[in-house]
């Protein structure tokens, strides 16, 4: 249906779509509804590797004793968006899809190297999170494709913090997310930031800094001081450009620091 009418767009949750529908910030040809489709809703979990349909939503998600199992940050982030009215209906592959920057989880899907499976007129293919994720509003999606599912390696003994600076209206200003290992000193840390652009940038100046460092206060607090290093970042009606760097640094200060905690009480 997708490739037989040119300019359609899916609709799963509508949480966005509808949105942008009503705000007339977009016009579509057709809206075709997927969200009944029971190959996309499927959570599947083997050997700490986690495959979620791209039309589950985040109330499943977050109620899965599976995900919570293998990933519990990905269980969490779900059941902390906005309301239940959201969460009943919102789906984690129209968050991606959208790739608003300020979406909650195309930056955790990048810091965890998730895979995203693309199903369309040419066959199945598989696309790193870091390299789905283009820009603002820009997937790796051609005519005709869709989102069928996020695969998620195993945590391997890895741990992740997330934090997030909300508007009074709900509305992310910044965020960060820090993947890493800690046994003693920090390793492998993968610190990505949000809110800035729909790239989900990593910010490799911190990660570099951290690599090897001790997990004291000190040294998270003098790495992330570099979390802004080569952000393009601008001013809107939520923030201004220079609010949005500083949070930038707070919220990637306040990752690393959940991360090698979670990571030495051994609780990913």
């Amino acid at each position: 249906m997708l490739v037989a009418n040119p300019g359609s767009r899916p609709l799963a949750g509508g949480q966005s779509l509808l949105n942008v529908l009503k705000h007339r910030a977009a016009e579509v040809e057709a809206v075709i509804d997927i969200s009944r489709l029971e190959e996309l809703r499927g959570i599947d979990a083997e050997g700490g590797r986690l495959e979620i349909g791209a039309a589950c939503s985040y109330d499943r998600i977050g109620a899965s004793d599976a995900v919570a199992a293998a990933h519990p940050k990905i269980a969490a982030v779900a059941d902390g968006l906005v309301d239940q009215q959201v969460r009943c209906r919102g789906t984690i592959g129209g968050n991606a899809c959208f790739n608003d920057p300020g979406s909650n989880y195309p930056p955790l899907l990048v810091a965890l190297e998730a895979t995203m499976r693309v199903v369309g007129p040419g066959g199945d293919r598989e696309v790193a999170a870091d390299q789905f994720f283009q820009d603002t509003y820009r997937v790796d999606l051609g005519p005709g494709e869709l989102l069928r599912s996020i695969v998620i390696p195993a945590a391997d003994g890895t741990a992740v913090g997330y934090s997030s600076l909300q508007a009074e209206d709900s509305w992310a200003l910044a965020r960060a997310v820090a993947r890493v290992r800690c046994n003693g000193t920090i390793a492998e840390p993968r610190i990505v930031v949000g809110c800035v652009s729909g790239a989900q940038p990593r910010a490799t100046a911190v990660e570099q800094a951290l690599d090897g460092a001790e997990p004291s206060a000190e040294a998270i607090a003098a790495a992330a001081e570099q979390a802004d290093e080569g952000l393009e970042t601008a001013s809107d009606a939520h923030a201004s450009a220079g609010y949005r760097r500083k949070m930038a640094r707070v919220m990637v200060a306040r990752a690393v620091t959940e991360a090698t905690e979670r990571a030495r009480r051994g609780d990913g």
